[in-house]
């Protein structure tokens, strides 16, 4: 069971906090295992938006498997507010430096500054913020023009409706791509993952499409990563000809079923390359006979 304790103080915005809870609640829903709290100084917390929230008060014992994720709060300026106990913020500290992972949204990333935690890091928040955040803590790196940043345990999320997009990247990095598409697509949302570089992941880039064939035939594909898919069986899944499964998953997509597939495989293989896997252990875990197409892949 993975606990995800949302940190709130007074003037959050409700979206900020909505959003990622949505979908890690979601997550629970599909047998994920995962468990929502809310803490806060005081018992009850004024939104943004004028919605009352309640919160416990105590801080909890956690584990390295939980998460802490602050979302953002009205802030024309960082200075001044959001304004946390130095015994909150070494709560904060003492859990990612024990293993666990911390996490912002919006304005909710100068919590992590406060805490000593995005020194030598990269970092981002909303872009009306991202000035005073590089000037407040000049040691970081603020990436802009980005919908998140991960590094090492540290994940800040741009403004608002990035949150959700976080959440969803954290999803996918911990259960895989079909349940992050299952849960998207419950919430009519992109299943978004944009990370802390320039390129996109593979469900940005070929899940924001209308085709309700090729939603239901990614699904089978993401589902079954692993497994050696022939055209007629998607075909037969989806209740069109081969034919019509590759000229429609091309139009949508840009790419056949076989290398939306190989795509999903060698994105997989790489995140768990990056968290000390060998490679012929990453091609096996993927659905690769051998690490041979694995690297051809990866060289290119």
């Amino acid at each position: 069971m993975t606990r995800v304790v949302f940190l709130l103080v007074p003037g959050v915005h409700l979206l900020d906090l909505s959003g990622p809870a949505q979908v890690f609640s979601d997550a629970a829903d599909l047998g994920l295992g995962y468990e929502l709290s809310y803490v806060a100084q005081s018992a009850e917390v004024p939104s943004a938006q004028g919605l009352p929230l309640g919160a416990d008060t105590s801080l909890p014992a956690l584990s390295t498997e939980d998460l802490i994720l602050t979302p953002g709060w009205r802030s024309p300026r960082l200075v001044g507010t959001g304004q946390l106990s130095d015994t909150t913020l070494a709560w904060v500290r003492d859990h990612h430096a024990a293993g666990g992972v911390v996490a912002s949204v919006c304005a909710g990333a100068d919590m992590l500054g406060r805490a000593g935690l995005l020194d030598g890091r990269r970092c981002t928040t909303h872009h009306d913020l991202q000035d005073e955040l590089e000037l407040r803590y000049p040691r970081a790196t603020v990436v802009r023009d980005v919908l998140y940043v991960v590094d090492d345990r540290v994940i800040t999320s741009a403004g608002i409706a990035s949150g959700i997009d976080l959440a969803l990247h954290m999803i996918t990095t911990r259960h895989g791509p079909a349940a992050a598409a299952s849960i998207a697509r419950g919430m009519v949302v992109y299943a978004r993952r944009n990370g802390d570089e320039p390129q996109s992941s593979v469900l940005l880039k070929h899940r924001s499409h209308v085709n309700e064939t090729v939603h239901r035939i990614q699904d089978v594909i993401e589902t079954r990563m692993t497994d050696r898919l022939s055209l007629a069986e998607l075909a037969q899944l989806s209740g069109c000809s081969e034919r019509t499964v590759t000229r429609l998953f091309s139009r949508a997509t840009g790419m056949t079923p076989l290398r939306y597939q190989q795509a999903l495989r060698l994105e997989r293989a790489e995140h768990l390359i990056g968290h000390g896997a060998t490679v012929e252990s990453a091609a096996r875990m993927v659905g690769f006979e051998d690490a041979r197409m694995l690297r051809r892949l990866r060289s290119r």
